[in-house]
């Protein structure tokens, strides 16, 4: 088995339940650090309302099975992608997804579906600010991903 400390953050899960100096860093790194309360005033706020998992990957399922309780989520915008977060048996789990990585897709009327690599969650859209918050997403993508090759 791989130790975590040398897989890259994004292609892992990670709990982030405790607080751990290293871990935070490797966030940082991957995603930047979160929003000064200006930018966030500016944003309009950079976390969703709390969103209902409709499906996911196998890895996510497995940690939700695990209790009984409703699978839920919430996603916080950073500077260079997001953070999908839920809990499980107590403990918070996070999916930190860089804006190169993140393919947003609207299957559904009121189904969004976030991709990075082999994980996904399928989230249900029932109300405007659920809608709204992920044209923020999209557009914080769209300002934050290079539009050419000559960019990287």
């Amino acid at each position: 088995m791989i130790p975590t400390d040398t897989v890259p953050l994004y292609l892992m899960l990670v709990n982030i339940s405790y607080n751990d100096p290293e871990l935070k860093l490797r966030i940082e790194s991957a995603v930047g650090k979160p929003f000064s309360i200006k930018k966030r005033w500016d944003l309009g706020g950079i976390g969703s309302p709390k969103l209902f998992i409709s499906s996911c990957s196998i890895d996510i399922h497995n940690l939700l099975i695990l209790d009984q309780n409703i699978n839920q989520c919430n996603i916080e915008l950073r500077p260079q992608g997001i953070i999908i977060r839920f809990r499980s048996l107590l403990e918070t789990y996070g999916l930190v997804i860089p804006y190169y990585k993140l393919k947003v897709y609207k299957g559904k009327a009121e189904e969004y579906s976030l991709y990075k690599d082999h994980s996904f969650i399928k989230v249900k859209a029932n109300s405007k600010v659920i809608h709204d918050f992920f044209k923020k997403i999209r557009a914080q993508k769209a300002l934050n991903t290079p539009s050419s090759l000559d960019e990287l």
